[in-house]
Order: structure tokens, then sequence, then C-alpha cells
């Protein structure tokens, strides 16, 4: 199966969505963005945790230590309101550029 790079800003969407089910830690946050895409969008570690601080410093999740499957300590991400409110906008907004794309990509 062929990765695909994401788009920048991309990734906080992806995350956001992950979220608005059940709070996760970031290694579940990355296995789930994995499974859910068939293996195609693999989200690398170097990516992911800049990206929860980047969200919890704008107030769109939030964070608490749990304890993980395995018995560990980790930190577990929740969406707060606000970014509840930022993953309805940022899915409208996506769903209109890649219907506008693919509206380009269809002309012959």
């Amino acid at each position: 199966m062929t990765r695909i790079d994401l788009p920048q800003g991309t990734l906080d969407l992806l995350i956001l969505k992950t979220l608005a089910l059940t709070p996760l830690h970031g290694w579940a946050i990355s296995e789930r963005i994995q499974q859910i895409s068939d293996d195609v969008l693999q989200v690398q570690q170097g990516s992911l945790y800049p990206a929860l601080h980047r969200l919890e410093r704008r107030g769109w999740i939030k964070a608490r230590w749990g304890t993980s499957e395995n018995n560990r300590r980790a930190k577990y991400y929740e969406l707060t309101r606000a970014g509840r409110n930022q993953l309805d906008t940022q899915q409208d907004s996506w769903r209109k550029l890649t219907a506008a794309i693919a509206q380009v990509l269809q002309t012959t």
C-alpha cells in the first residue's frame, strides 16, 4: 500500500475527528488513523506530538493522565467544546475544498 503525505493542516483535522468519539492517548490516535485509513495514512510520532501540543495550546483539546491498556501511564487527549466547533468548521472547509479539487480534476 502506498503511503500518502498529509497536506499541512490535515493532521489537525484527523486528530480532532479521531478524538470526537472518545479520549485516546497519542499512540492510540496514530493507530486509529492508520486503521481507519486501511494503512494509507501513517502518522509519525515526530508529527503527532507537536500537533497534539499545538491543539492543546489552542484550547481545542485537553489532556489528562491515565493508565493505558497495557497498564502504563499515558496522557489521554479529548476534545473541548471549542475543539468540537473547530472540527465542524474544518470538516466543512475540507468538504468544500475536496469537492472543488474533484471538480477541477474531472475537467477534460
